[in-house]
This record gives C-alpha cells, sequence and structure tokens, in this order.
C-alpha cells in the first residue's frame, strides 16, 4: 500500500527544485498526492476501512496545508505544481 522506495525517488527526481532537494513543498505535495492516489484506490476496494481513512483524510488537509503556504510564497510555482499534478483549485 505504500510507495515503493523506487517510486519515491522517481516522484523526487521530477519534482525537485535542484540536486538533492527532498523537502521543498513541491517534493512534498507531490510525495502526498501520490500516496492519496494509492490510498483511495485501497479505499474503493475496503469501504469499511476506517482507520485508512482518517489517514487519507489527514494526508489530504496536509497536502492543503502545503499548498496554502506554496500560494503565499509564490503563486507561479503554485499554479506550476498544480497543473504538474492535475489537482483543481
Amino acid at each position: 500500500m505504500a510507495l515503493t522506495k523506487k517510486q519515491k525517488n522517481q516522484i523526487i527526481k521530477d519534482f525537485q527544485l535542484f540536486e538533492g532537494d527532498t523537502g521543498s513543498p513541491e517534493v512534498q505535495v507531490a510525495l502526498l498526492t501520490a500516496s492519496i492516489q494509492e490510498l483511495t484506490e485501497h479505499l474503493k476496494q475496503h469501504k469499511k476501512d476506517d482507520h485508512s481513512r482518517r489517514g487519507l483524510l489527514k494526508q489530504v488537509a496536509k497536502r492543503r496545508r502545503l499548498l496554502t503556504f506554496l500560494k503565499t510564497r509564490s503563486e507561479d510555482r503554485y499554479k506550476e505544481i498544480l497543473k504538474k499534478l492535475e489537482l483543481s483549485k
């Protein structure tokens, strides 16, 4: 259910701002988005898994906070990450 190390490294490479960047808001949002997508698929099959649902809601809230932070810092980077991840806001 969790992201594999290979998937995680690929996402980091795709969204990093510079070599070795693993903590920028763009990377964090991309990792959270991938995890949210996997959890969403899991919950489609396991409708009564309330523990995973709570984790999903926490991840969505964290992603929302990171996107709000990014929007206040740099509108261009915010719009770019929304376009790359195909998120609607």
